[in-house]
């Protein structure tokens, strides 16, 4: 609303409107908003879930400090979504399609996770939102993001135009000294093309996959590249719900992966930045800068009542939203391909279920005892196991958020 405002008033003669022109000024707004929301609005939020007994039900798993958590404030995640959707409301250009569809994320997982911990809190079902509907849920979501970026032309990418003999057409332009200067030939073409790390010309385009086809490979490359998005939101927001075990780790976790977003948007959003670190330009995603500032804020903030020991969990309300909005972040800005490397700890945590329900299942057929692979899943439950202390688990894999959210920045520019 206040980028509208203050365009009109740019637009009057106003001094200094025009400073919500520049995306840095917004996202640094959007911090300082979202921070404050999540640390005053978070304190009134946990006071009320307190006064309402909206309490988290503990299972006895024979972890240390567990049982002390118990009637724990849960459902914070409406802290995130309050601190993350007021600042974007306020500060976003609310006609920008990549801020349409993370709105739409945030809205649409955060509802079904408020779904799960109702049923789990105020209905006195352990079992939540049944996991089909969940998953019902996460498809209806990956349909219409991967629908609208196939069809929409409002997603687009700019590449160079290029001769009939193989090379970069230019023209001669007036540049802001009124000098004629030589430069490329673009244009914003549709495209299935996303970002290879670690491969030098690191562009790879999805309609290959189905280019043996021939013919009727395009009429076979929309359904395909939906079924990528949806399996991209179901694995990454179910892992953010894996990680949500400790208190602080989801939280951390994902701010750490949101500031690494950040920077990508802001590189592959600005045409001089694409053009010297030779990376995929998409236009209007700059905008996404705004929104992860959003996220960040949200994220630091809610680790205020979330660090250790915990006065407030976010439930699935929150890690179902958070895992999703790096999904579809993730997307949009052409980076899918990074996830395993820069949420490397919502993929361990995802791993570490499938291999011990798995391999206990197989043993339990072949030998007729269940055998694990770890005294517990997820991953973080085994440390606590073998003993290690809560906060000594978190911060360790914060480290190793840190260290993979490094190794997946280096990509700009090693290949």
């Amino acid at each position: 609303m206040l980028y509208y405002l203050f365009n009109w008033l740019d637009e009057l003669g106003v001094p200094g409107a025009g400073v919500f022109h520049y995306i840095t000024f917004r996202a640094a707004m959007v911090v300082i908003t979202s921070l404050l929301i999540s640390t005053v609005f978070g304190k009134k939020m946990i006071y009320f879930l307190q006064k309402k007994q909206i309490g988290e039900s503990i299972r006895n798993l024979g972890l240390e400090g567990q049982m002390q958590k118990k009637g724990t404030p849960t459902m914070g995640g409406i802290i995130i979504i309050a601190s993350i959707l007021i600042p974007i409301l306020l500060f976003a250009d609310l006609k920008n399609i990549y801020i349409i569809l993370m709105i739409i994320t945030t809205i649409w997982l955060g509802l079904i996770g408020f779904l799960d911990d109702y049923i789990k809190v105020f209905k006195k079902d352990k079992e939540g939102l049944k996991g089909r509907f969940k998953i019902v849920g996460q498809i209806g979501l990956g349909i219409i993001i991967g629908a609208t970026f196939f069809f929409s032309q409002d997603v687009v990418i700019r590449e160079k135009v290029y001769t009939t003999q193989g090379a970069v057409q230019q023209e001669w332009v007036k540049n802001k000294n009124n000098c004629d200067v030589l430069v490329d030939v673009t244009k914003d073409v549709k495209s299935t093309k996303t970002t290879i790390p670690f491969v030098k010309n690191n562009e790879f385009d999805y309609k290959w996959l189905v280019s043996f086809m021939g013919e009727n490979a395009n009429k076979l490359m929309w359904p395909l590249f939906i079924i990528i998005v949806i399996f991209i939101v179901i694995a990454v927001s179910n892992g953010a719900n894996m990680t949500d075990g400790l208190d602080g780790l989801a939280t951390g976790t994902s701010a750490i992966i949101g500031v690494t977003l950040a920077i990508f948007a802001y590189v592959s959003g600005n045409v001089i930045l694409a053009e010297y670190l030779n990376i995929m330009y998409i236009p209007n995603s700059g905008e996404l800068v705004v929104f992860s500032g959003a996220f960040i804020g949200a994220t630091v903030g809610f680790l205020w009542y979330n660090s250790f020991p915990a006065q407030v969990f976010m439930g699935d309300t929150g890690s179902l939203t958070i895992g999703g909005i790096i999904a579809v972040f993730a997307i949009a800005i052409r980076k899918e391909l990074l996830i395993p490397i820069l949420a490397g700890i919502f993929l361990m945590e995802n791993l570490s279920v499938i291999m011990q329900v798995s391999w206990f299942k197989y043993t339990k057929r072949k030998f007729g005892e269940g055998r694990r692979i770890f005294l517990m899943s997820p991953l973080h439950h085994h440390y606590q196991k073998k003993g290690y202390v809560e906060p000594k688990i978190v911060i360790r894999f914060w480290i190793i958020g840190i260290l993979l959210a490094v190794v997946s920045l280096v990509t700009l520019k090693l290949r």
